[in-house]
């Protein structure tokens, strides 16, 4: 901690912890995530068909943990949308998202470069929702440390874990992509950080909140810029988790995890797999809407 203080990372930690979220951070967290609602299919012809459906899937996407980290605490899970000015704002980036002329609108936004800098700013709001999600809880269960957990991991990964119900709305249903059976790496990133957080709550981590805040951001932003720019579905626990989890759990887990990433059987060992990478979903949905394009032509 003498060396944090030698270098000032406190009270740049510190100074970084009270900038405020809205509007531009939290307009970037909108901006991404309706990005990826729109990645889906079906999403801009349920948009033109059911606008009221395509609304509310988008409220979903930007408020969705917000909602389960009020039900988990039992409290009313429409309280957020009193916040009218962040409801009113999601709702402009959505009406332009689907709806701009030309799609002006989303063509600027999903430009790789300017793309990346929104991803940053919303891996910076996700932290803070963990952090305050956590401190909620703690406030009141003083010694839940499951419950401050889960209401951190929902905080940071609410949408995910509401894929599922999202799709009911788009009238689609595939339990298989269920987040807790296929973790991505911002929902494991949450449930880590949420632990950590957790930990420091309870002051069996000696780091300050806003220390913690600064140094989670800086990795959560570095690891998920990278991802996005790469256009890959890998994540930074992959290696670690190949040779912990088979130790742990055993070797179905291997065998699971091996078959999840379409790994050679040839191929030994409980490291990373060397697989060709899926398709992301910015990949399948540019090449789906330019099919219909095509054929529309």
């Amino acid at each position: 901690m003498e060396l944090l203080s030698a270098l000032s990372l406190g009270e740049l930690a510190l100074s970084f912890s009270r900038v405020p979220l809205f509007p531009v951070f939290d307009l970037s967290y909108f901006i991404v995530s309706l990005l990826y609602l729109k990645y889906e299919p079906g999403a801009v012809e349920l948009s033109r068909r059911h606008p009221a459906a395509s609304w509310l899937c988008a409220m979903l996407h930007c408020f969705g943990s917000y909602i389960l980290a009020d039900l988990l605490l039992g409290e009313p899970v429409i309280d957020y949308f009193s916040n009218s000015a962040s409801v009113l704002l999601a709702s402009a980036v959505w009406y332009l998202t689907f709806f701009c002329p030309l799609d002006l609108f989303y063509k600027c936004v999903s430009f790789l470069p300017i793309k990346l800098v929104f991803v940053a700013m919303k891996e910076v709001v996700r932290v803070r929702k963990i952090a305050v999600g956590i401190h909620h809880a703690h406030h009141h269960y003083h010694h839940g440390w499951f419950i401050m957990i889960a209401t951190g991991w929902v905080k940071g990964s609410g949408v995910a874990l509401m894929t599922n119900f999202e799709q009911l709305l788009r009238g689609i249903w595939k339990p298989e992509t269920n987040e807790i059976l296929h973790m991505s790496f911002p929902s494991k990133a949450s449930l880590y950080g949420a632990v950590l957080f957790t930990l420091q709550q309870t002051r069996w981590l000696p780091m300050s909140r806003a220390t913690l805040i600064f140094l989670f951001t800086m990795f959560m932003v570095s690891c998920k810029v990278f991802l996005t720019a790469t256009h890959s579905h890998g994540s930074p626990f992959d290696v670690l988790e190949g040779y912990v989890c088979p130790v742990l759990f055993g070797t179905g887990w291997a065998s699971d995890h091996h078959h999840d990433n379409h790994g050679s059987p040839h191929s030994g060992g409980p490291g990373p797999q060397h697989c060709p990478a899926a398709k992301s979903k910015e990949e399948l949905g540019e090449g789906s809407r330019k099919k219909k394009t095509k054929k529309a032509d």
